[in-house]
């Protein structure tokens, strides 16, 4: 059975509770009041597409109108596969009438992944692009996203690179993305990539056992790192790149 199959059709044992539990019961899934303290494979990742839904869809309304680029981006970071545009469609409508609670979903997001920051980094990378898809981020996504990094237990630098990652405010800054400063040398550069592409690579994360979603995301963050590293190599004085 396909992941809607289990959200739409209310899978017996899959209980999730708070507000992402409040907002599958909404729309004809298996909500409840309460959790289990140990959720099960399935229940993370169908708690993981609900709650990604409604940060994004929120998201998209905190400047007050949802552009069709705003859709489309979603649909871009997220993979919605054509088959499966209503039932995502129906989950974002709900979500995208207001704001409100916003920081109720992060938290529960947050507390699927307490020992994976770097699956809460992606899915700001994913909220990042929805904000800069109608041309930059506006102020108040701005504020949104700050608010979403420190609910992740992420800071400014952090939201920075997600930016730099998303290409929104940030495109030609490979160095935000890597976490270095601009002058930073051929070592340096070499260090930083290694950790991030250990860190994000999308085989660790599957052998994780994450959610098929959080490894989408990884595969884009994990370009962005490569792309990061070629360029700012590019940039560096000749003769100074040495090896790769």
């Amino acid at each position: 059975m396909s992941i809607w199959g289990k959200i739409l059709g209310g899978t017996s044992g899959i209980v999730i509770g708070g507000p992402i539990g409040t907002l599958l019961g909404g729309t004809g899934g298996r909500g409840a009041e309460s959790a289990d303290d140990i959720q099960p494979a399935a229940t993370q990742q169908i708690a993981f597409t609900i709650g990604v839904i409604a940060l994004g869809a929120k998201l998209a309304r905190v400047d007050g109108t949802v552009t069709r680029q705003e859709i489309n981006a979603f649909r871009s970071f997220f993979h919605v596969p054509p088959e499966e545009v209503e039932n995502v469609g129906r989950f974002f409508d709900i979500a995208k009438r207001d704001t409100l609670g916003f920081e109720t979903y992060a938290r529960q997001v947050a507390d699927l992944f307490p020992d994976d920051p770097h699956v809460l980094e992606q899915v700001l990378v994913g909220l990042c692009l929805i904000a800069g898809a109608d041309g930059e981020a506006s102020a108040p996504e701005v504020e949104y996203l700050r608010a979403v990094a420190r609910i992740f237990g992420m800071g400014e630098v952090s939201l920075r690179r997600a930016f730099a990652a998303a290409g929104v405010e940030l495109r030609d800054d490979p160095w935000a993305i890597l976490g270095v400063m601009p002058d930073a040398d051929a070592d340096e550069l070499k260090r930083a990539h290694r950790r991030l592409a250990q860190e994000y690579h999308p085989d660790r994360l599957m052998a994780r056992g994450l959610p098929a979603e959080a490894i989408q995301l990884a595969n884009r963050k994990f370009a962005a790192i490569n792309a990061a590293y070629d360029r700012a190599r590019a940039a560096l004085p000749a003769g100074a790149a040495g090896p790769s």
